[in-house]
């Protein structure tokens, strides 16, 4: 096989693959090690959530022919993904084929950015039975099964039969072993067995040797079933985005790769298709389900100026939607590709779990093999015994069900959470919430919705639809928040539709208009009372309103006060509820807002918790230092003035509808913008590190109980593998428990499509 090669003067190649067959923090070990030992290979980083490996390539002491071919050796699958830097085109050609993949599909996903999540390993799509380590489990059980029969048909045989089967099913895991080993790492879990198994054959227990492999591969079946569940939430989350859309051109539509859709073109997006790309809507009126992304409970209404995000639904008209953002950049690959990175950050936990596996498998290997030597040679005890135990230590010590004790749970929490619209930025942000003792949350877009509501109307002269009706006339033409306010509310009670003439701005204190043959003014209570003075009764009314942080508009018409309209900016509907869960959890919020302190205050006594009020950015990073100096804190915010907070809390939690500015400064986003998806994170947080404490228990335990046993004889090499692989099942299963997590909880479930795209 060729392959390029850097002349002297250039710099690196970045080279990606994805690797299928990688299912636990040992696979990505081995193959790290491995490449490790090859010259001219640095900078290389394995995914074993994402199936990748990425490395660079200097000079031509190693091609990256060689480099797949060793990856093969070890027993997993590369598919080369993009190849950066100057590189031979010959060469590089050469290697895609090599690896059994069309050249131009593969340029075509680099060229267009696919999102790496779209990408669809051979195991997703194949079942376990179809896998390499699944051919090998049915392969061991299917020769055991043979020998067992032969046995009792030919009794004489029967040794054979199952030397025959365990050395066809030991075969693919030893050339896995030795490739391993003369890769530079040869305590692997693969070498662990080979020895086991052929040290078993020589002493004579030749049924326990197949017995041991058959459960082996078991064992390896299981942990990639495991890994793949875990992956499942990132694969719904990329088929979100339609594989094809229909390209308007000039009224020419034609179907292309949604991929390969460019910033400025136009697409066409029918009643019950799903949108191919964020943009903004240039044509047609529609209803569009953006529960998927937004968790919108209802469809939204959408017109030309609207944006829209790829995943959702349209619903009722067509419309035209130009391309904002390609698709490598759109809302739903950056969700996908930051819980990626977040499933390849590790927790404290599991980095500490790494370091011990490391020391842990020499050591094992050195304590079976004096387990095995020390008391023939020393006390002259029996060999075939004390090498018989040596090799079942060596069965107990393998570490599948320790390493895997910690990934697999944070694998599962993470993929749980992104399907729930919670994006947790890595193992070590679950380690920081579960310890989470103080939540400040931002009062503005996170606890309340970030807009004014009419909550008061009070008509001193008629009714209130009619008081409604006049205020929306004259604020009809204004974009003011309180005057959008106004009018929303009008339209929401079916309030008298009236038209205002000669509209006009007062500077600085209202609007003037006239309606119906009257002349209207509409501003704050000093600047009405400029044209009559407040009597005592109305005085008293608009301070009671504003004592609840609202404000208050006074509506004068003809000469006369006519009514009040009172406006907040009210609580979420959940934000009640969710500020009660947090106290049950044990956690204490406290509500940080640069409002002033009379709203602040209000809100703050609705919600039931502590408020600190009329803070600048800077203010609010000192309150959160002042409360990690209590203990664990986590800062929930919205916009570019809770960035520096976010920043300096343990854990800082975006709101989803926030700015980017806060999203890339958090740990941790509400897709969905829900405040009780605060207490969710603490909830499975908290799941998760009792997840990770009962399978390290499991691990730990399970060995020790039978450390003991296989010393004193009790037990041998039968429930050494047992133990073993019991211990990694029931490691997984508690792990993919976390997959449930929130089953049966209240969820805005998204409607399907009618037709896809």
């Amino acid at each position: 096989m060729t392959a390029a090669s850097n002349s002297p003067g250039e710099s690196p190649r970045s080279l990606t693959w994805t690797v299928t067959g990688m299912d636990c923090a040992s696979c990505a070990n081995t193959l790290e090690s491995a490449m490790a030992r090859l010259p001219g290979v640095g900078d290389i980083a394995v995914s074993v959530p994402r199936e990748r490996l990425s490395l660079t390539l200097s000079g031509s002491a190693t091609t990256q022919g060689e480099i797949e071919a060793l990856i093969r050796k070890l027993g997993y699958r590369p598919s080369a993904l993009a190849t950066l830097g100057a590189a031979d085109a010959e060469a590089g050609t050469a290697g895609h084929e090599a690896c059994g993949h069309d050249h131009a599909d593969h340029d075509h996903d680099h060229a267009h950015g696919a999102p790496p999540a779209a990408a669809t390993s051979a195991d997703e799509a194949a079942r376990w039975w179809a896998t390499p380590k699944g051919r090998v489990a049915l392969t061991a059980g299917g020769l055991l099964a043979v020998a067992f029969v032969a046995g009792e048909l030919v009794p004489a045989a029967s040794f054979w039969f199952f030397v025959a089967a365990t050395l066809l099913a030991i075969a693919p895991i030893a050339r896995r072993a030795v490739a391993a080993a003369r890769a530079g790492a040869p305590f692997t879990i693969e070498m662990l067995m080979t020895i086991a198994a052929i040290g078993a054959l020589v002493i004579g227990a030749i049924e326990e040797a197949a017995v041991v492999v058959f459960f082996f591969a078991v064992g390896e079946v299981l942990e990639g079933v495991a890994a793949n569940k875990a992956r499942s939430g990132i694969r719904a989350l990329a088929a979100l985005v339609p594989r094809t859309a229909l390209l308007d051109e000039n009224g020419a539509v034609r179907e292309v790769a949604a991929e390969s859709l460019r910033i400025g073109q136009t697409v066409l997006v029918r009643p019950g298709d799903r949108v191919p790309a964020d943009g903004t809507v240039v044509d047609g009126h529609s209803g569009v389900d953006g529960s998927p992304i937004t968790g919108e409970s209802v469809p939204k209404a959408k017109e030309p100026g609207a944006a829209i995000f790829a995943g959702s639904i349209n619903q009722d008209g067509a419309l035209r939607v130009r391309v904002d953002k390609a698709a490598q950049d759109n809302t739903i690959a950056r969700i996908v590709t930051l819980v990626e990175e977040a499933q390849d950050a590790k927790a404290p936990t599991e980095r500490f779990i790494d370091r011990f596996s490391r020391v842990y498998m020499p050591f094992i290997v050195g304590l079976s093999a004096l387990v095995a030597i020390v008391p023939p040679l020393a006390f002259g005890a029996d060999w075939g015994t004390w090498v018989y135990r040596g090799l079942a230590l060596l069965l107990i010590g393998c570490p599948c069900a320790l390493v895997i004790s910690v990934p697999a749970a944070i694998a599962s929490s993470l993929s749980m959470a992104a399907r729930r619209g919670l994006l947790i930025k890595g193992g070590a942000v679950i380690e920081e919430l579960a310890h989470v003792r103080t939540i400040a949350l931002d009062k503005t877009g996170t606890l309340t919705r970030g807009r004014p509501i009419v909550t008061d109307v009070v008509a001193l002269d008629g009714d209130a639809r009619t008081l409604l009706g006049l205020a929306a006339a004259v604020e009809r033409e204004s974009s003011h928040p309180l005057a959008r306010a106004i009018v929303d509310r009008a339209e929401d009670d079916r309030a008298p539709r009236l038209v205002a003439t000669t509209s006009r701005a007062v500077p600085g204190k209202g609007m003037e208009a006239s309606v119906a043959g009257a002349t209207l003014f509409i501003g704050a209570p000093r600047f009405a009372a400029e044209r009559l003075p407040l009597d005592e009764d109305l005085a008293a009314r608009i301070a009671a309103l504003e004592e609840q942080g609202k404000t208050v508009v006074v509506v004068h018409r003809d000469g006369r006060h006519a009514g009040l309209v009172a406006l907040r900016d009210e609580p979420r509907p959940d934000a009640r509820a969710a500020m009660a869960e947090l106290r049950a959890l044990g956690v204490i919020p406290v509500m940080l807002t640069g409002d002033n302190r009379r709203t602040g205050a209000a809100i703050a006594h609705d919600l039931g918790v502590e408020v600190q009020a009329e803070m600048l950015p800077e203010g609010k990073v000192a309150a959160i230092r002042a409360l990690a100096a209590q203990g664990g804190v986590a800062m929930v915010g919205d916009g570019i003035n809770d960035a520096p907070a976010l920043a300096a809390a343990n854990v800082g939690v975006a709101m989803g509808s926030g700015t980017d500015v806060a999203l890339e400064a958090a740990d941790a986003a509400l897709l969905k913008s829900r405040v009780a998806d605060v207490g969710r994170l603490v909830r499975l947080s908290r799941a998760t590190m009792a997840n990770i404490r009962q399978n390290i228990a499991i691990a730990l335990g399970l060995k020790a109980v039978f450390l003991v046993t296989t010393l004193t004889g009790t037990t041998g090499l039968w429930l050494a593998i047992m133990a073993d692989t019991g211990a990694t099942v029931l490691v997984t299963l508690n792990a993919l428990r976390l997959m449930t997590f929130f089953r049966g909880e209240d969820e805005a479930a998204p409607q399907p499509a009618q037709r896809a795209v």
